[in-house]
């Protein structure tokens, strides 16, 4: 088999963001991969903007990302007992072009956040934004990263051998669910 195609999509915008880490850990336990992390950075969605401009490139590009991806991992942050606007708004706007990108892909979820439930509310949301995609999220292991700002090494690694357990585990799932 080629080399998997994974796709990493960070809810969090922040240079030190430690669901950017997340990701990074993610791909590096998923093991021998061709790994992109995405961009969300792109303007709010406007019905209005995009009859007059059609859809942003930065849109285009994540929808072109995620159609390429044989696995995507998405890693959010809590904000509000909520997955961050910036993702929502990312999955709006590749929402609006066909065919759906993640259709029947493998998806797998993790969060890392400040707050002592690791971001457990915001994967709960992003399970339920997923819906419409119709990709095939897995349901466990859970990895959820409780005070992530202290849960990383200075070489972006996690501190504790449990969660990294755990997030190997992930990997190993999500790569038996690509090559199935």
């Amino acid at each position: 088999m080629t080399q998997p195609r994974l796709l990493g999509i960070s809810g969090s915008l922040r240079a030190g963001s430690t669901n950017t880490l997340l990701l990074k850990e993610a791909a590096r336990l998923f093991g021998d991969a061709s790994f992109t992390l995405a961009d969300i950075r792109m303007p709010l969605y406007d019905g209005d903007l995009e009859t007059a401009e059609g859809m942003p490139a930065e849109a285009a590009q994540l929808h072109e990302q995620m159609a390429a991806a044989d696995a995507i991992i998405f890693a959010t942050p809590e904000y509000n007992s909520n997955l961050p606007g910036v993702l929502k708004n990312a999955l709006d706007w590749v929402s609006r072009k066909a065919p759906k990108p993640m259709e029947g892909k493998p998806v797998a979820i993790m969060s890392a956040a400040a707050g002592r439930t690791g971001g457990a509310r915001s994967q709960f949301s992003l399970r339920h934004c997923l819906t419409p995609f119709r990709p095939r999220v897995m349901q466990g292991p859970e990895m959820m990263v409780a005070s992530s700002q202290a849960a990383f090494a200075e070489n972006g690694r996690l501190r504790d051998e449990k969660s990294q357990e755990i997030l190997a585990e992930m990997m190993a799932d999500l790569r038996a669910m690509i090559d199935a």
